[in-house]
Formats: structure tokens, C-alpha cells, sequence
């Protein structure tokens, strides 16, 4: 099918970087392209949801998170990813490109792998899925499928911790996003209790391993859930029953892994991988390369160690397997189980072979048809004692009680319970940030697993703070700030004045800049109404009105007084005090002159005319004489110490003395 006209994404060019080049895969949730980094100019894999998914804010707040997470896996054995985000609608993850073929596809080329093939492809996986144990990420969703092996044999774990973040279709059992993964490779605990830890992921590596050596999983079933209950109520059988060349000891390893009860399996897949490698120096297994599916120079031969029981070499577990390139020379036998072994398939005696079963054909057919009836009856039982029990009591949990507890043990109390965790942040006074407020449903309440749980979170205490740099803008700019906030601040004003900060400016906050404030406190713009100080102008000589308004247009309260002045005319401004530089608001005097300055009349009485005269002229006074006879001054008018103006005339009657 050509793609380029099927696919309108083909092309698109993702945050103006990632161009989608190529479809190279395709599920129900989600679609893999090739694609270009145009930035740093290398392939890439763009994993892109599908449509219906990309506008589920639950799904994609789980996607971003989950592939958070996996970013911070850095391993050979595990697919990278480098990148997420959303454009033109599409949300996608960007991954390492690996060039090859799934687990699956090599699984169905090939049937089923040898021991040494089966561990080579496992170790690796275990590596990879070792790395992120430590890193505390689980997979949760192991399988063939999530399993890439490069063109040059190189095993690469995908989809890491993304279990979470998807729903399977028709392979997956989920409820309501609990339940996660493909029904064939879930562990008791997922299935019964929707409950998930690092040997979760080892079960279904089990599962996986036991699949490499038969070619098949180990349970099937017409429904999920047939297969479900197999899971939970039935051991894994041991590979040899369908493969008589497994040893022994890896018949124990897969049932091991695979036990029912998480505690009596290994740790994680560390553990899991150390048994590999001490069961390979056990059996002596050299190092395999990993099947790529291509053509090999190597051939295997399988042939029975007994001669007598050759004609049932596929059931006798006593074989060995000698490469080509060995065939002719030093052959090893596989190990023996010993007695009780799994399986029990140790005979009496290790040379005596066991003796072929004497059953005529149609006693078989008819046990087979007898075997086959038994089955159907059994798994139609089961399959409506599931349904059954899931309808009712099976499907239902409490909400742990996470009030007062921290987010993340919350969150973690709650996917344990197999609960959603839906997180919303709230301030509060009382409870510390960082602390569950409430839960709803509340604690204690009986609900269905994979509902959400709606958790408020305490922000701490609503705190709001205003920006310094508010200062010396225009004070409708800044209240408009304040008020845009969305803290409900209330806004007053006052003014004052500065000689530095320009009038209608805002010269000062209260409370001041970077003082936290609770919703709906007030703060107080002070307004610069212009300069603190003014020079005092020289007004002499000027119309006193006219100097009295021009003093209070430069703020100045104004007083006026009388006095004299020889220099200034009378009416006009003698004098103006104080002078020079003045705070706004200074009270400043104006004299006005009344006319010239007085003089005191001298008292001439008794002195010549001649020196009378000349003591009235020497203060600016005129003499006015009356003389009789005499020349000496007997009286005056205006009296000695009168205040007269300056011309004044004096009269000075002079007679004898």
C-alpha cells in the first residue's frame, strides 16, 4: 500500500524539526514513523498517538509523564527516547530508530530457539530491564513485541514505562487503565489486584523465556479472561513437556520466574539475569549470538545420546546438541534431572530407555475426544466463575487512606489499590505544601479498581508579591498591574512629592516591593506630585499680586508685610524672605514698601541758625526760619524725636538768646 497517499501525516514537519518520512508500524494506539531530525540531521523513530487519544487529557497527562521518565533511561539494551511534545494536533514521542525486526517477527520465522539462542536473546532484555529497576521505573508490559533485535543482532527493550499510559485492544485486559498489558504475559498480582512491582516484569520475562523454547506462550484460551485465570490459578508448565531438549535446570529457572507468588520469585531482573549466567557455566553453554533471522553458516543438528531410542529422539530428554562446526568432534550431553526434578522425567536408570506406551489408535482418539470435552467444560466453568466474581466483588477497592500524607506515598498508595491518581494543586494556610488536603472519593470509600481518584494538594500559603520595578512608572500603569494580579489586591492612593520621581509617578509602595501579600490586602501608591524644592524668584520691585501668584504656583504659601524703602516706590515689592532654595509648601514673605525710609527730627533748639540749619539738612530735613533780632534758635516745629518723611520742612524760630 503506498502510504504517501494514505497517510496525511507523511511529510508534516513536527516543532519545525521532525519530518515523518516513512510508516513503519501501526497499532490501535498509536502509529510509528521514520522520520528526520532536520536539526541535528540523523533518523529517528516518532511515535504519534492516535487522534481519539491525543484529545484525552487523563491519557496524554500519563503519556508526557511516563515518557518523562523513560528519558531517563540510558542503556545499550533499551530504546532511547529524546524528546516529547505536541504539534498540529498530533501528540508524539520521539524514540531511537532501530533497524530490524521485533522478537515476534523472529519468533514466527523461527518457530521456537534453541537454549543458547534463548538466552542470548534474553540477557540482554534482563539488562536492559535491570537498569530501569534501579532507576525504579517498572515496564509492566513485556512481550515479544516490545522487543527489537538491530539487523546486526543488537536487543533493545521499547516502550518503557509506558505500560501505564496505554490500553491494549484485543490482546490487553484493562480496567479502567489498571489492568495494562497483554493478557498472555501478566503476573497474578496484575491480574487479580491490578498491582505491579519489578517482579511483575520478571514473571513475564518467564513467560518469555518458556515462549523462546516451545514457540508459543504457555497458556491459550478463546477469551482474555480464560487466559487471565490460567495465569492465576496454574503453575507454568516446564518447556521440556513440549520440548524434550530443555535441560532440567531450565525447566526449574522458567518455574522460578514464573512462581504465582511474587515473593518466591527473584528480586528483579538483575537477580534473574545472574541465574542465566550461572545456569550457562552449570550446562557449559558457550556465548550464542543473537538470531537475527537471516541466513547462518551454521547448522544444528539434534540426535539422540541412546542409539536404541532413536526412533523417539524428540521425546527423550537425553540429547545433545552439536553445531556443524562441531559434529565431529567432542560431543557434550546435556544434563540429567535428578530425581523429582521438574517434569520428573529422570528414568530408572540413565542407559535404560523408557519403554513406548502399548495403546491401540482408536483408545487414543477416543481419549483425546474425552480429553478435549473435559477441557471445554472446565474452561467454560471458569471463564463464567471470572466474570462472575469480577461483577461483583472482584472489580471494587477501597481509597487507601491518603489524607495528610505526602503526594508522591499518596499517589503510590492509591496505584497500589490500582487507583487513578488525578492530582490538583490548591493553596492552603493549614497544611504544608507538598501534603494531601482531601481525596475524592474519600478515604475509606468502596470503588471500582481503575477509577480516579481526585487528590488536592496543598501549594502552601497564597502569597503574592509586587514588583519593585513598579517604581517611577505612571501610576495608572501601575495600579492596572496590581489589579491584573488576580490576587484581588485593592489599590488606594496617596500623594507626595520628589525631586526625583516626575509628577503623577509612583514614588513609593506600602507594604514595600517584595513584601508577600495575602489575597485581598490593599496597597498604597504613593504619587509623586512633583519636585520637594523650589527656587524662590527675585521679585523686587514687582506688583505685590503679581508676586503673590507667582510664589504659589511654585507651591509656596505666601505672606505679605508693609515697610520702607528708599530704593522701591511705594506699593511695590521691597523685599522677599527668604530667598534662594525652598521646600514646596515654605510660607514666604513679601514686604511692600510704604515709601522711603523716616528720619528722626534733631533737636536744634538753643543752637545758631546757622548750625540748626545745617543739622536739619545733614538728616534731609528742611529748615524753615523765623528770625527776631537774635541768632539763636528758641523753639521748633515738628518737636526734636518726631518721625517725619525725609524733605520734610522743619521751623525754626530764632530770636535772641
Amino acid at each position: 500500500m503506498d502510504t504517501t497517499v494514505t497517510d496525511p501525516v507523511l511529510g508534516l514537519v513536527l516543532e519545525g524539526r521532525y519530518r515523518l518520512e516513512e510508516r513503519i508500524a501501526r497499532g490501535g494506539m498509536s502509529t510509528v514513523y521514520s522520520a528526520t531530525d532536520l536539526r541535528l540531521h540523523r533518523e529517528v523513530a516518532v511515535k504519534v498517538m492516535v487522534e481519539h487519544l491525543a484529545h484525552d487529557p487523563a491519557f496524554v497527562d500519563r503519556f508526557i509523564r511516563e515518557a518523562r521518565a523513560a528519558a531517563m533511561l540510558s542503556h545499550p539494551n533499551v530504546v532511547g527516547v529524546s524528546d516529547q511534545g505536541s504539534d498540529q494536533g498530533l501528540v508524539y514521542l520521539v524514540m531511537e530508530l532501530v533497524r530490524g525486526r521485533t522478537l515476534r517477527d523472529l519468533l514466527q520465522a523461527r518457530g521456537r530457539l534453541t537454549v543458547g539462542e534463548a538466552f542470548a536473546v534474553l540477557e540482554p532484555v534482563l539488562s536492559g530491564l535491570t537498569a530501569a529497576h534501579r532507576a525504579g521505573i517498572v515496564h509492566r508490559d513485556i512481550k515479544p513485541e516490545n522487543v527489537l533485535i538491530s539487523t546486526s543482532g543488537q536487543v533493545k527493550v521499547a516502550d518503557f514505562g509506558l505500560a501505564r499510559a496505554v490500553a491494549g485492544t484485543g490482546h490487553t485486559s484493562h480496567t479502567g487503565g489498571v489492568l495494562i498489558g497483554t493478557v498472555a504475559y501478566l503476573s497474578p498480582e496484575q491480574l487479580e489486584r491490578g498491582r505491579s512491582d519489578a517482579r511483575s516484569d520478571v514473571y513475564a520475562a518467564g513467560v518469555v523465556l518458556y515462549e523462546l523454547l516451545t514457540g508459543h506462550p504457555p497458556y491459550a484460551g478463546d477469551t482474555p479472561l480464560a487466559v487471565a485465570y490460567q495465569h492465576v490459578h496454574h503453575d507454568v508448565p516446564a518447556p521440556s513437556l513440549e520440548t524434550p531438549s530443555v535441560p532440567w535446570q531450565v525447566d526449574e529457572l522458567v518455574g522460578r520466574t514464573t512462581r504465582r507468588d511474587p515473593g518466591a520469585r527473584p528480586l528483579d531482573a538483575g537477580a534473574f539475569l545472574a541465574e542465566i549466567e550461572d545456569l550457562r557455566r552449570d550446562l557449559g553453554l558457550g556465548r550464542t549470538p543473537v538470531p537475527t533471522g537471516r541466513a547462518s553458516t551454521t547448522t544444528t543438528t539434534i540426535r539422540p545420546v541412546n542409539r536404541a531410542t532413536a526412533a523417539r529422539a524428540g521425546d527423550d530428554p537425553r540429547t545433545e546438541v552439536i553445531s556443524a562446526a562441531r559434529a565431529s568432534g567432542r560431543t557434550a550431553m546435556v544434563p540429567m534431572p535428578p530425581t523429582g526434578a521438574v517434569g520428573g522425567r529422570r528414568p530408572p536408570h540413565p542407559t535404560t530407555p523408557r519403554p513406548l506406551p502399548r495403546v491401540g489408535v482408536s483408545d487414543h482418539i477416543r481419549r483425546r475426544r474425552i480429553r478435549f470435552g473435559v477441557t471445554i467444560v472446565l474452561l467454560l466453568a471458569v471463564t463464567v466463575g471470572a466474570v462472575g466474581w469480577w461483577l461483583g466483588s472482584g472489580r471494587w477497592t477501597d481509597v487507601p487512606a491518603v489524607s495528610g500524607q505526602g503526594q508522591q506515598q499518596a499517589i503510590g498508595f492509591l496505584q497500589e489499590a490500582g487507583l487513578d491518581p488525578v492530582v490538583t494543586e490548591v493553596f492552603s494556610e493549614d497544611v504544608a505544601a507538598g501534603t494531601v488536603i482531601s481525596a475524592d472519593p474519600a478515604d475509606g470509600a468502596r470503588i471500582i479498581i481503575g477509577s480516579d481518584v481526585q487528590l488536592s494538594v496543598s501549594k502552601g500559603p497564597e502569597r503574592f508579591t509586587v514588583d519593585g520595578g513598579l517604581l517611577g512608572q505612571p501610576a495608572d500603569d501601575v495600579q492596572a498591574t496590581i489589579e491584573g494580579l488576580g490576587a484581588d489586591l485593592q489599590v488606594t492612593r496617596t500623594t507626595g512629592r520628589s525631586d526625583d520621581v516626575a509628577a503623577g509617578a509612583v514614588m513609593a509602595l506600602d507594604p514595600a516591593p517584595g513584601t508577600e501579600l495575602r489575597r485581598g490586602d490593599t496597597v498604597t501608591l504613593q504619587v509623586s506630585e512633583g519636585p520637594a524644592t523650589a527656587a524662590v524668584p527675585d521679585l523686587v520691585g514687582s506688583d505685590p499680586d503679581d508676586a503673590e501668584a507667582t510664589l504659589a504656583a511654585l507651591g509656596f504659601e505666601v505672606e505679605r508685610t508693609e515697610g520702607r524703602s528708599d530704593a522701591v516706590s511705594a506699593g511695590q515689592v521691597a523685599a522677599v524672605s527668604p530667598d534662594g532654595t525652598e521646600t514646596f509648601g515654605a510660607t514666604i514673605t513679601l514686604t511692600v514698601s510704604v515709601g522711603p525710609v523716616q528720619v528722626s527730627v534733631p533737636n536744634v533748639v538753643g543752637q545758631s541758625k546757622d548750625a540748626a540749619v545745617a543739622a536739619l539738612e545733614a538728616v534731609g530735613l528742611e529748615a524753615s526760619v523765623t528770625q527776631f533780632f537774635g541768632d539763636t534758635v528758641l523753639r521748633q516745629t515738628p518737636a526734636a524725636g518726631e518721625v517725619v518723611d525725609p524733605g520734610t520742612s522743619v521751623t525754626i524760630l530764632v530770636t535772641f538768646g
